[in-house]
């Protein structure tokens, strides 16, 4: 199947206003940007060590709600080298944080034309329940190739064994939420993890690597093919970081290190020019980084259709 080519694609079901998926070509390597839904979530997880005054404005210039707006989620599909590679694996299902409206992830992939069983590898940016959580939904796992390959930083799994909730500032139920998930993802596909310390090629120009901050494993993905690339930057970039690098997401379990992750990457995007993909920037979150004064400035693609 080639990602690209309409014949191979199963049309949305009717009650899908839109596709929910954006095909990009770089190089040689086929990738589509798939949402997984959206999240709606309190604006203070924004930055909630930003002055609130400060962060009204901002939203308020950004024309978005002042107390809750809905947070984009977005999975990666790549195909290189014979492999077909899912890049996180979207929320899944938990009826007790009330968010239907995520969890889309494999209904969009069989909407594409994209069967669970062609799944060579899995790569996870992180073991957050948004981004494992497809992969424990009700009869998912049969679907899926007794020999798939999941790769996560070992630091990640380590992470999940006790992990830290110190230091973010989460909703009632999220910290409960995100250790059973971690919890059972674990202990579900305990045979097909494939760990990494802080570098891997999963197919020919897919390369993850371990940058820490969001969690301690946290990863970004770089697919460079013909002298393009694109980073998919999991949570290592929110749309508010673009103009307020320095805010703190409330998920991030070392914020401190998380904004210095931040820079690092808007940095070397800006100075390289190439293409960038975030979980929770807006569908179909194709863009490009610029800098603008003391901080950078988001560039969305125009949408090839």
């Amino acid at each position: 199947m080639n990602l690209h080519n309409p014949s191979d694609a199963v049309r949305s079901k009717p009650e899908e206003l839109v596709p929910s998926r954006y095909a990009q070509r770089i190089g040689e390597i086929d990738v589509l940007v798939v949402s997984d839904g959206v999240l709606p979530l309190p604006t203070q997880m924004l930055g909630h060590n930003a002055d609130p005054a400060a962060r009204a404005a901002w939203l308020h210039d950004m024309f978005l709600p002042a107390d809750a707006f809905d947070w984009a989620l977005n999975v990666v599909m790549v195909r290189s080298g014979g492999k077909t590679i899912l890049i996180d694996a979207g929320l899944g299902s938990d009826p007790d944080l009330h968010l239907p409206r995520a969890g889309q992830t494999v209904k969009r992939l069989e909407a594409a034309g994209i069967d669970l069983s062609s799944v060579t590898d899995v790569v996870l940016t992180h073991m957050h329940m948004d981004h494992v959580g497809g992969l424990l939904v009700e009869g998912v796992k049969e679907r899926l190739r007794p020999d798939l390959r999941i790769h996560v930083a070992a630091a990640e799994v380590k992470f999940w064994e006790a992990p830290d909730f110190s230091h973010t500032n989460m909703p009632q139920g999220f910290p409960d939420a995100l250790r059973a998930t971690a919890k059972r993802f674990a202990q579900e596909y305990r045979d097909n993890l494939r760990t990494f310390d802080a570098e891997h090629e999963v197919a020919p120009g897919v390369v993850v690597r371990r940058t820490g901050g969001h969690t301690p494993g946290h990863s970004i993905v770089r697919i460079a093919s013909g002298g393009e690339a694109l980073t998919f930057a999991g949570d290592a970039v929110f749309a508010v970081g673009f103009d307020q690098p320095d805010w703190y997401n409330g998920f991030e379990h070392d914020p401190e290190e998380a904004a210095r992750v931040r820079v690092r990457l808007l940095r070397e995007l800006a100075k390289t020019g190439e293409m960038l993909v975030a979980t929770h920037l807006p569908f179909p979150s194709v863009g490009h980084v610029a800098v603008d004064g003391d901080t950078f400035r988001w560039v969305p693609v125009y949408w090839d259709y």
